[in-house]
């Protein structure tokens, strides 16, 4: 597997497939490149496509060290792999963790961005719930830390709003327990103290995002509960955000209902490749 490697030497392994405009993908947080499957075979007839393991996510590199993590890190490996594969501008898509990066790589490199899609997004963002949060990121990084990365694995796969997933498609689901299984238990424990529970909030962003610059998609299963109020807040904070909600689906979204979200990405593409994003019907 080829690997490119980031401003502080950390190498992130990476997959490409296709020719075309560039699209480059940022998996969450129980999640790596494999979770963007079904979105690689799709765009790949059209698009040149890129997904990456985060740093924490073998193979990609596993540091050691708390301070080797944390969103600007995440948002700078997005620029490095972006740089080193040659890639001037793309359509940035991003799901949960991957999602607030992406938001972040087009606040501070809108550039760099053709467009940006938020996919499952919002969790730990509500203010009012931000103190629990804080507290179940605690909860999860010792459960990676102390557990067998297996029985890990198992345990934060059947989180409520994945459930959907193993209701309505059990064999991938259990796929997707065997992929998360083969995580590091340190990366995922490093990753949800220095990155999950310290990045600003979507409330905190407010500001910033009120002058958002790239079309922005935003994609939100109704059953994911912890991410609904974050989206329609992206909605109605980012003047250039469209909103999809996928009916009956949860936060695992990307291979649970992927024909859907293919569908609400390529609309995505399309209008942001032909500068019709913005643009209403009967406005020229």
């Amino acid at each position: 597997m080829p690997f490119v490697t980031s401003h502080d030497g950390t190498r992130l392994a990476y997959e490409e497939a296709g020719s075309g405009t560039p699209i480059v993908f940022v998996h969450e947080f129980a999640g790596d490149l494999r979770s963007w499957e079904p979105q690689m075979r799709h765009f790949s007839r059209s698009h040149r496509c890129v997904a990456f393991s985060s740093r924490g996510y073998p193979p990609s590199d596993v540091p050691e060290a708390a301070d080797r993590y944390g969103q600007d890190i995440a948002r700078l490996d997005v620029v490095a792999v972006m740089d080193a594969l040659g890639i001037e501008r793309a359509h940035v898509v991003g799901h949960s963790m991957g999602a607030y990066t992406a938001l972040h790589v087009g606040l501070r490199h809108s550039e760099r961005c053709l467009s940006v899609a938020a996919l499952g997004c919002g969790w730990g963002s509500n203010p009012a719930e931000r103190d629990a949060a804080a507290e179940a990121c605690r909860d999860i990084a010792a459960l990676f830390h102390e557990k067998p990365i297996q029985e890990a694995a198992e345990a934060y796969a059947h989180f409520p709003m994945r459930l959907t997933f193993k209701a309505k498609d059990p064999r991938g689901f259990a796929e997707f327990v065997s992929m998360l299984a083969e995580h590091s238990g340190h990366g995922s424990a490093m990753t949800m103290l220095n990155l999950q529970m310290t990045r600003p909030t979507l409330w905190d962003l407010q500001d910033e995002l009120r002058s958002f610059v790239p079309p922005l998609l935003v994609i939100v299963g109704d059953e994911d509960a912890p991410c609904l109020e974050g989206s329609f807040f992206l909605k109605r904070a980012v003047p250039t955000a469209g909103l999809t909600v996928i009916a009956r689906a949860g936060h695992t979204i990307t291979t649970e209902e992927p024909a859907a979200v293919n569908a609400a990405l390529a609309e995505l593409f399309a209008a942001s490749e032909s500068g019709s994003w913005m643009v209403f019907k009967g406005q020229r």
